[in-house]
């Protein structure tokens, strides 16, 4: 999808702010009743490859796919894999907890649940000078 169709469709939520990355992994953020989750397709990159920070409202994921050909290649016939480093920058509009934030690489996806942050309601007195008796 395009940047432009991505705006329209999706407004800002989806932000890229590195622009000129090696490659762009392909994001999904999606909303349950608990949280917002992220998930990244990231086949091929170790978890000990990968960085993943909050800044504000934005999650910023950086990481490298290295080279994944074993051994001595002679000659290439075809090379569509992408290499090299990558960063997303995901901007999360609805508020989160930071504290609860958990991530996981399973089967080449990059799963970021950011727990929803619930609203505090609270009962708010009203002040003032009592009404005067009217005698």
């Amino acid at each position: 999808m395009d940047r432009p169709t991505r705006r329209a469709l999706f407004g800002d939520t989806l932000s890229d702010e590195l622009g000129d990355s090696a490659w762009r992994p392909a994001v999904d953020v999606f909303e349950t009743e608990k949280a917002v989750v992220v998930q990244v397709e990231l086949a091929g990159v170790a978890r000990g490859d990968l960085r993943i920070t909050i800044d504000a409202d934005v999650l910023r994921i950086r990481g490298v796919r290295g080279p994944g050909r074993d051994g001595e290649v002679q000659r290439l016939h075809q090379i569509e894999i992408e290499r090299g480093p990558f960063e997303r920058a995901v901007r999360i509009a609805i508020p989160f907890e930071r504290d609860g934030v958990r991530a996981s690489l399973d089967d080449g996806f990059l799963r970021v649940t950011l727990p929803k942050r619930l609203p505090q309601h609270r009962r708010i007195p009203v002040e003032g000078t009592p009404p005067a008796d009217d005698a």
